[in-house]
């Protein structure tokens, strides 16, 4: 499985430095909108679809092994991003 060797959290971006190649920058209103958690995929696919705003941060990362659970500004926190999914990002 490809792991960050770094992950850092900058003012509006997570910043995650993998191994042969450059860092790679996703902001953080960009993760929110893509959370991977069943309640946001739901909304996504609802007809007013996932409302996000724009100054959203992410207020905490807590690494779980196998991704990161992100903690929110607007407090959700429910979803973890496995590393597949962030460097597909």
């Amino acid at each position: 499985m490809k792991v960050p060797t770094l992950v850092e959290l900058g003012a509006h971006t997570l910043v995650l430095h993998w191994l042969d190649a450059e860092p790679q920058r996703i902001a953080h209103h960009v993760l929110r909108e893509a959370c991977p958690c069943a309640g946001c995929r739901l909304l996504r696919s609802g007809e007013d679809g996932l409302k996000v705003p724009r100054d959203v941060v992410v207020s905490e990362i807590r690494p779980m092994g196998y991704g990161l659970q992100l903690v929110f500004s607007d407090g959700h926190d429910r979803g973890i991003f496995p590393w597949p999914y962030l460097a597909m990002s």
